[in-house]
């Protein structure tokens, strides 16, 4: 196993798994929640350059950040050199540790604005977004994107090298094409080859899904991290699985029932004290149906969180799911 942790540019990363933006998942709380289980970095849910432009009010808690969070990643996205490079100068002193640069996102309203994977069929521009962010800051710089646009067009490995020309610190691959989306299997080869053409670190996203994928997915593409994405959905505890596999070939058990309906109260807490009781208790019912998944009884628990408004609400239905022996 190599050394636990690793740097990128001079940020130096504690553990080897990492938490992978999700927009509507990775907001503070969450985000907490993984970094006391032991992810090694927490991506931001991304961030539109242009919201920061405009003066987006939603855009301000989207950027915050909490002290608990350990190494944080701060994602932006956007096509315009200038405007995403001055937005990135406008943040910097904010408590990041390093700016991400989204070139991966398959969603149809960001690609048909020419932005997230709509750039990697344009590999100039996006070589000049990321010299002229890497050239306005002076944190670390890195840039996540996919296997390619299509099968037709799988270019990450010379994305990759523009990347690292254009001086981004380190690059996130994940294994798939921008119009499979989440589906299929991810390829894992591409990031080796990846990880074999650029000298820069090279984080593998696809398909991790406990120690053992984790593992493999490292042995295999020598790549210098993993990123844990939808299976850390529901799952805060999935970052001290995979790592005490890494480190000692441990497997632990998953968490509880008990333990999952103390971890929902505590999320759903933190979420109403950061959003509020409204947004926040409608935000916490999809995390409840992650938590629950694969429980006895979760259809019906998955069904009831839907009519849950307030956090006395969300305890009394925990309460008789736990009394019900769930």
């Amino acid at each position: 196993m190599a050394e636990k942790g690793f740097y990128i540019g001079n940020v130096y990363i504690p553990n080897r798994v990492i938490l992978a933006p999700m927009a509507g998942v990775t907001d503070v709380p969450y985000r907490v929640l993984c970094a006391e289980q032991g992810a090694g970095m927490n991506c931001m849910e991304m961030v539109s350059a242009k919201a920061i432009f405009y003066g987006n009010k939603g855009t301000e808690e989207l950027l915050k950040i909490d002290d608990r969070e350990g190494v944080v990643s701060l994602q932006l996205f956007g096509s315009d050199p200038q405007i995403i490079s001055d937005m990135a100068q406008r943040i910097e002193d904010r408590p990041f540790s390093i700016l991400d640069i989204n070139m991966g996102c398959p969603v149809k309203k960001i690609v048909d604005n020419h932005e997230g994977s709509a750039l990697m069929k344009n590999p100039t521009l996006a070589g000049k977004i990321i010299e002229e962010v890497v050239k306005k800051i002076n944190k670390p710089v890195t840039v996540k994107f996919r296997k390619g646009y299509d099968e037709a067009n799988v270019n990450a490995v010379s994305f990759a090298h523009v990347a690292q020309e254009s001086g981004a610190a380190a690059v996130a691959v994940h294994g798939r094409t921008k119009t499979q989306m989440y589906a299929g299997k991810a390829d894992w080869d591409i990031i080796r080859q990846v990880k074999e053409a650029v000298s820069i670190p090279v984080i593998g996203n696809g398909d991790v899904v406990d120690g053992p994928t984790a593992k493999r997915m490292m042995d295999e593409t020598g790549c210098d991290a993993v990123m844990v994405g939808r299976a850390a959905q529901g799952d805060p505890w999935i970052f001290s699985r995979i790592g005490a596999f890494l480190d000692r070939g441990e497997m632990l058990e998953k968490a509880s029932f008990p333990e999952v309906c103390e971890m929902i109260m505590r999320h759903a807490k933190m979420l109403v004290e950061e959003k509020g009781d409204h947004i926040g208790i409608r935000e916490m019912r999809k995390h409840v149906a992650w938590y629950i998944s694969g429980h006895r009884n979760a259809a019906e628990m998955r069904r009831s969180v839907n009519y849950v408004e307030n956090i006395e609400e969300l305890q009394g239905l925990i309460d008789r799911a736990l009394s019900n022996g769930l």
